[in-house]
This record gives C-alpha cells, sequence and structure tokens, in this order.
C-alpha cells in the first residue's frame, strides 16, 4: 500500500498545471465519445444490423449486430494493461493521444463502412475490426486519464477533479439520447436505416479535433518518463498492490452495473413496460443530466466530508431502495415513475461514483496508477459491463418477472459495499510544490 508518507513525498513535475476547462475537456473526451458511442449503436442497432448483417429474419440480423457491439468488450483488458502501462512508462500525454486515435479510427470505420449489400463480407469484418479498436483504446483511456485530473487537482479538490470522468459519461449519455430521439423525429425509417445512423456518429467525432488539440498541449504529469518498463509496472502493481486492485475491481463492478442498468431503462420501458419510445426515451436523458450532476456534486462532498463515507452511504441506500422504487415503477408505469426510477438510480450511482474514482486514484502512486486504474476500470466493465444488459433481459424473460434488475442490481450492490468497507482509507493526497 502508498503509506502516507511515500504520498506526501511524490515529487510534482505539474505544479504549475491548472484544472481549468481546456485540461477537463482533454481529459474527458475520449471517456465521453465512448458513453456517446455506446448508446447510439444501441440505440441504432436494428438498422446497423440490416446494414451489415442483412437476413431473411430481422431478429436474426439485430443479434449480430449487437454480438458485433459486444466484441468491443473483450479487447478493453488488453488496452487496460498495455496502454495503461504504457501511460506509467512514457507518460500520460503520449497515452492519451494513442488512444483518442485510435477511438478516432474505429468511429469513423464504423460510420464511414459501406453496408454489405455493397461490398459483401468485407463489411462486417471491417465492422468488428473497429469495434476490436474501439474497445483496445478505450481499455486504456480511462488510467491516464484519471492520473491527470487527480495529478493536476489543486489541494483538498481531488475528488472535484475526478469527479468530471463521471460527470463526462453523463453529459454523453444526453447528448447520445438527444441526437438519437431528434434523428428519429426529423427522418423518416428509410433515411434512418440508408445514411440517418451514421450521421449520429459522425455527429460524435465533431468533439475529437478539439480533444486533439488540448491534448497536445497538456502538461506532463508522470514523474520521471522512461524509468522503468511495462513489465516492471506491472510486477509491482500486481505484487506490491494485489489487494486494492481486487477490491477495485469489485466496486467498479458495481457500479458499473447500475450504470448498465440506468443506460438500459428504455429498452426496458419499451420490451417489459410497453410504453411508447417517445416515454421511454425520457429514461436516458434523465440519466445522462442526474449522472453529470450527482458526479460534480459527489466529488465535491466527497473532499469535504471523506471519500469513503461518500462511497458507502449512496450505495447503501440504492441497494436499499431499489426495490421497493421498481416495484413503484412496475406498478404505475408512467412517465413521471419512469423518469422517477432513472434519476434516482443516476443520482445515487453517480454521487458513490465520483467518489470511489477519486479513492482509487489515490491509492495507487504515480508510477503505477495509470496501469493500476486503467486495469481495474477494464477489467470490471469488460465482464459486468459487457454482460449487464444480456443478464438483466435473460432474467426478466427466464423468471417473467419485471422486479429482476432491481434484483440484480442488490446483489452486486452488496458485494460492491462490503469492498468499500474493505478499502483502506486513502492516504492523505500529496501536497503540489
Amino acid at each position: 500500500m502508498l503509506t502516507g508518507s511515500e504520498a506526501q513525498g511524490e515529487i510534482r513535475e505539474h505544479k504549475n498545471a491548472r484544472l481549468g476547462a481546456g485540461l477537463i475537456a482533454a481529459t474527458v473526451a475520449g471517456n465521453a465519445l465512448e458513453f456517446y458511442d455506446f448508446l447510439t449503436y444501441s440505440t441504432f442497432s436494428v438498422y446497423i444490423g440490416k446494414t451489415f448483417f442483412p437476413s431473411k429474419d430481422p431478429f436474426i440480423s439485430l443479434l449480430l449486430s449487437l454480438a458485433t457491439f459486444g466484441v468491443g468488450f473483450f479487447t478493453r483488458p488488453l488496452g487496460g494493461v498495455l496502454i495503461g502501462a504504457y501511460a506509467d512508462r512514457a507518460g500520460r500525454k503520449p497515452a492519451m493521444m494513442l488512444t483518442i486515435a485510435m477511438i478516432t479510427l474505429g468511429t469513423l470505420g464504423l460510420a464511414a463502412t459501406p453496408g454489405y449489400a455493397t461490398i459483401g463480407l468485407t463489411a462486417p469484418i471491417i465492422l468488428v475490426i473497429c469495434r476490436l479498436l474501439q474497445g483496445f483504446a478505450l481499455g486504456g483511456e480511462v488510467g491516464p486519464t484519471t492520473a491527470v485530473l487527480f495529478e493536476c487537482a489543486a489541494p483538498g479538490k481531488y475528488g472535484a477533479a475526478v469527479s468530471w470522468q463521471i460527470a463526462s459519461q453523463g453529459i454523453a449519455i444526453f447528448a447520445g439520447g438527444a441526437v438519437g430521439g431528434i434523428l428519429a423525429a426529423v427522418l423518416d425509417k428509410e433515411q434512418l436505416a440508408e445514411w440517418g445512423w451514421r450521421l449520429s456518429f459522425l455527429l460524435g467525432l465533431a468533439i475529437v479535433p478539439l480533444g486533439i488539440y488540448l491534448r497536445r498541449r497538456l502538461p506532463e504529469t508522470l514523474e520521471k518518463p522512461g524509468s522503468h518498463g511495462g513489465g516492471a509496472i506491472l510486477r509491482e502493481l500486481f505484487t506490491d498492490y494485489p489487494r486494492p486492485v481486487v477490491l477495485g475491481l469489485l466496486i467498479i463492478m458495481c457500479l458499473t452495473i447500475t450504470t448498465y442498468i440506468g443506460n438500459y431503462m428504455t429498452t426496458y420501458a419499451l420490451t417489459t413496460l410497453k410504453m411508447p419510445p417517445s416515454q421511454a426515451m425520457l429514461a436516458t436523458l434523465t440519466q445522462g443530466v442526474c449522472t453529470a450532476m450527482a458526479a460534480l456534486v459527489g466529488g465535491r462532498l466527497a473532499d469535504r466530508f471523506g471519500w469513503k463515507i461518500v462511497m458507502i452511504v449512496p450505495r447503501l441506500v440504492l441497494m436499499l431502495a431499489i426495490f421497493p422504487v421498481f416495484m413503484l415503477l412496475v406498478s404505475l408505469r408512467n412517465t413521471e415513475a419512469l423518469i422517477g426510477v432513472a434519476a434516482f438510480n443516476a443520482l445515487l450511482s453517480a454521487c458513490s461514483g465520483a467518489a470511489s474514482t477519486a479513492a482509487l486514484a489515490s491509492i495507487f502512486p504515480n508510477r503505477v496508477r495509470g496501469a493500476g486504474v486503467a486495469i481495474v476500470y477494464a477489467f470490471a466493465v469488460s465482464v459486468f459491463g459487457g454482460s449487464t444488459q444480456f443478464v438483466v433481459a435473460w432474467l426478466t424473460g427466464t423468471t417473467g418477472d419485471p422486479l429482476s434488475p432491481a434484483y440484480y442490481a442488490v446483489l452486486t450492490s452488496a458485494i460492491g459495499l462490503a469492498a468499500m468497507f474493505a478499502l483502506p482509507k486513502p492516504p492523505a493526497p500529496p501536497k503540489h510544490d
């Protein structure tokens, strides 16, 4: 474990850095594009399936489309290991330039590749390659960006700084829901199927030039770039910090599952509650707004009252209340109840998530922070984020119980809470020179 004296003794080479709007935008651009891409792909998966996997059975096209989306999760752990170690070897800045370039290529390839009708089997092959590339890059994105936010924060503002990592997800979810809703409103089904879904991805790429420009101007916050190799970084991480790695995986697991349950709420409203699309989409928009607001509030509360208490209390409330909240939604099945459940889940999950992310960043020292956070995040999201919607849909369909998402959230929240209680108290954050 990183001791308090070690933390206090860390040399700050970024003392002139300031966590301004430009630095925040530069660090969270890739993470925001990830969530925007996720929601956009889910929203238009039917059209993507028809474009790249034509079949006489529309359901088969949809399944193949969703399976292709899922392959991106398989390369995240590899990206977390390799890019995370690269960020601790060569520096945060080169790692972040690499990830945003790869994310851009993957998303652009997905949007621009002709369909099966034009280039045949080459089309789905390119689609799979693009998803693998995106997954690899996104697996390594969170580690170095979280490290930069933490390492550029002013004294006593570490939670507030790192909270932008979670807030950016909410902003992206809202943007994705808004773009999807607008395109669905102004275009007919034929236009959406032919080119409208591609437009949504291209709109997301609009932030990339700004992100690249700003990342090139970032300060380097790794203390001694090039002083040790990737293998040495990984050996140190798993030899000296195995407990934080395991506990971090369990904490991110429960955060990820409730986040993806929130992402599933629109589909849940459509398929299980049989609500009209115009009402169902409000769940996504609500989740985005509430996630962004609650993350920023949670980060500031963590700085004031301590990271551990702000991790635990919102998660405990969510675990105890989510079952009766879902019961109310299933009973009422109206817009107000749907918005209420989406807001409830997002507010508590994001508040806890902001404090948890800051705590995990503080546990690992500067020399292995990028790899530690990247690996914990990538493995947890790959295993649990990639499977949450399938598990929830399977449980609901198999049991016929519309409360299945609540059961899953309660079980995984209990595991996450145990890990939060067991997480060692973070050392006092190092002071800036």
